[in-house]
């Protein structure tokens, strides 16, 4: 049974701040577990001002406070950015807090630009390269692993799943060779997604995690009643795409109207291949694409994700994507 999720941002809206971008994910993430959604994951981003989720591990706590039922996770942990022992701790907190509802995704990208990554990790030498050792060093600590020579508190026990996550073959193998869950990000980097999950599939070697391959893909989603009203939503993502790739990153702004064919070629064929994985309509679009999607992929869960300007359009948007999913996914069963 394919199941359906939801990736924030926590994105901060021009005219806003931080705070307020936090008090809007936690009122989403309560609004996405009454609509069923499975999880609710945050992402690792450093240097934006945009974003608001760089201190991820304290935003679950956040989350996880707004909550009772659904999956709290990070999507994910840069982990060359830390010790892995500092990342057990904190999510081993975490699971204490909120026990069986953690999950850990774990990528090898910075989640920034490398002046901030330096700033992040001290030293550029290596981090990348030991991320399948940072891994297992991580595994050890959450098995009470004696080996190592003390235990990792309170991480020592906790039942938290690992996901790899990737937007590359890369992560496909090292997902498969360790046999764990893997998100691809197809969300924003769709290039490499049939192909990386087919190697995953492929190599998959079972563990005491996963016995069968699992996969999750992102996907977007700006939904409303009207299709005049979904693509104006969409617009904020779509120039905050484009102010990154320009080098102009900063707050989400508001939709503007006909934003997209406003825009020179060059800039329209970049997003249509960074948004590619997406649905922008009505209820009734959304269904189409999504039975589209699962078709291609037949993934084992869809992780819905969209930057929308205003907190109630974009509530608004997860719940038409619930209702569309009901006619092709089974999402409440999980």
């Amino acid at each position: 049974m394919v199941q359906l999720s939801v990736l924030d941002l926590v994105p901060v809206a021009e005219g806003s701040d931080a705070r307020k971008a936090l008090a809007n994910a936690a009122d989403l993430a309560a609004h996405a577990e009454s609509l069923g959604y499975r999880r609710f994951w945050v992402a690792e981003h450093h240097g934006m001002p945009g974003i608001a989720s760089a201190a991820t591990s304290v935003v679950l706590a956040h989350i996880g406070h707004a909550t009772s039922t659904i999956r709290i996770g990070a999507g994910g942990i840069m982990l060359p950015n830390h010790a892995p022992l500092a990342i057990a701790e904190q999510f081993g907190t975490l699971a204490a807090l909120f026990p069986g509802r953690v999950d850990l995704g774990l990528g090898r990208a910075p989640g920034s630009d490398q002046r901030v990554a330096q700033a992040m990790r001290r030293t550029l030498d290596g981090g990348v390269d030991q991320f399948p050792r940072d891994i297992m060093e991580l595994q050890a600590y959450f098995a009470g692993d004696t080996r190592l020579g003390f235990e990792a508190t309170p991480a020592a026990g906790a039942d938290i799943p690992l996901w790899i996550l990737g937007s590359s073959l890369y992560g496909a193998q090292l997902a498969a060779a360790l046999g764990l869950p893997y998100a691809f990000a197809s969300h924003f980097a769709p290039a490499a997604l049939d192909d990386a999950i087919a190697v995953y599939r492929r190599d998959f070697r079972p563990s005491a995690q996963l016995r069968e391959p699992y996969v999750m893909a992102g996907y977007n989603v700006f939904a409303a009643d009207t299709a005049e009203e979904a693509a104006l939503l969409a617009s904020s993502m779509q120039q905050a795409f484009i102010r990154l790739r320009t080098g102009q990153p900063g707050k989400l702004q508001p939709p503007v109207p006909g934003y997209l064919d406003g825009l020179p070629p060059q800039g329209r064929t970049m997003l249509a291949d960074v948004l590619s994985c997406s649905s922008i309509g009505t209820e009734a679009d959304v269904e189409r694409d999504l039975s589209a999607f699962l078709r291609r992929t037949q993934v084992d869960e869809i992780i819905v994700t969209g930057q929308i300007y205003d907190p109630e359009a974009r509530k608004r948007s997860f719940a038409i994507a619930m209702a569309a999913a009901r006619n092709v996914l089974t999402p409440a069963a999980a």
